[in-house]
């Protein structure tokens, strides 16, 4: 280009803006810039690429999962029904309570297994292509929101009319492996497990896998297994109750995760514990009011607390404004309680209400209460702990 003087005359010869050395650097830069340009656009097609190709992997991968899982879970069957086995006992000597259950259903699945020679050639197509539909619902399902294609204002969670099935057919298993042994207890974790890709965002499935970890605490004497089951139960719960704030079921396994995870702890953190441990007990009384269960997991709370050793209670004292209070009388009530609601509960609630008596000086009452508690079978883990108990006291 060439500019020409305001004043020039029509004679006047132009003069160029840049030397012929400053055009030839300025095309060098220029050349340079676009060549640049042009290698971060394949760099970034190449990326484009290879994430496309992961999603599908990915995908690829969780439908292999579900599949298999879903196919294990239909096809396996019990055979028998399990007697009630339900654990509320703990070793932990501080605000903490164990895992329990008051569930009384009594359903039966059917026995056996199916095997291949027993299905006809439609129903194994019918069986395959029934799963491959809620498997591939599921991973259209998990692809849209790993991908971020789904409207906040839509639920990715919510399941079909299969995989609801699915969903109730596993809870009604984990309900029955959870009254079982403790091979079935450990059979039921495991199975939950496996399926908690599938179902982690449904609150019936949480709850009962936070149940499940219990167990597993219960039944284990590793003291890192313990602390894994229980932590990760916490994690999970702590999620939920985010969401399901109103879910008794929730807020007692949170509570009950809580007591487990300070076992091992220092008496501060033991104290603090047993804080959390009441305020859940607490909210699920009041969503749940006529379970038994929480009422004898607050039982248990009150009677630890009225029986709180020296060294604890000058710790309490110490290090929070106000420590937490509760008498014999209140444990009683409680226990009392259990025993309205469902005569026979267990035979550790019964041998609870003796000690109360006893602690109380009410002899007679804590002689009928021991004999209420012989007439129960053992059926949990601290219902044979509590035998010692009963040994104790027929000897005093």
């Amino acid at each position: 280009g060439a500019l020409l003087p305001a004043d020039a005359g029509d004679g006047a010869v132009p003069s160029p803006l840049l030397r012929q050395e400053e055009q030839l650097e300025l095309l060098e830069r220029l050349d340079f810039v676009v060549r640049n340009i042009v290698e971060l656009r394949k760099e970034v097609e190449e990326l484009r690429n290879s994430l496309q190709q992961l999603a599908v992997e990915i995908v690829g991968e969780v439908r292999t999962h579900l599949e298999e899982t879903q196919r294990v879970t239909r096809r396996r069957k019990f055979p028998f029904s399990r007697e009630r086995s339900d654990s509320t006992g703990s070793s932990s000597i501080y605000f903490t309570a164990s895992s329990g259950n008051a569930n009384t259903d009594d359903g039966e699945s059917e026995g056996g297994y199916t095997t291949a020679n027993a299905e006809s050639d439609y129903d194994r197509e019918s069986e395959q292509e029934s799963e491959d539909e809620v498997s591939c619902d599921t991973v259209r399902t998990v692809r849209r929101d790993s991908l971020d294609l789904v409207p906040e204002d839509e639920n990715p969670l919510v399941l079909d009319s299969t995989l609801e099935e699915g969903l109730g057919q596993l809870l009604e298993q984990a309900d029955r492996l959870h009254s079982g042994d403790e091979r079935d207890k450990r059979e039921g974790f495991q199975l939950l497990l496996n399926n908690k890709l599938a179902y982690a965002g449904q609150r019936e499935f949480l709850w009962r896998l936070a149940r499940a970890r219990c167990d597993v605490w219960e039944l284990t004497e590793d003291a890192d297994e313990r602390r894994s089951c229980a932590s990760e139960g916490k994690e999970e719960l702590e999620l939920a109750l985010q969401k399901w704030d109103q879910s008794a079921e929730c807020h007692q396994w949170f509570a009950i995760l809580c007591g487990q995870l300070s076992e091992h702890e220092s008496i501060p953190k033991r104290i603090q514990a047993g804080y959390v441990f009441k305020e859940h007990i607490d909210k699920a009384i009041a969503l749940k009011p006529q379970d038994p269960q929480l009422y004898y997991l607050l039982g248990r709370w009150c009677y630890q607390v009225a029986h709180l050793g020296w060294l604890e209670k000058r710790t309490v004292s110490a290090l929070f404004e106000a420590p937490p209070t509760a008498t014999v009388q209140d444990a009683l009530q409680n226990f009392l309680r259990v025993e309205e609601l469902s005569p026979g509960f267990s035979k550790a609630g019964r041998v609870y209400i003796a000690k109360c008596y006893r602690d109380l000086g009410n002899t007679s009452a804590a002689v009928l209460w021991m004999n209420l508690a012989s007439e129960l079978p053992a059926s949990t883990k601290e219902d044979a702990e509590s035998e010692k108990d009963l040994e104790e006291m027929r000897s005093v």
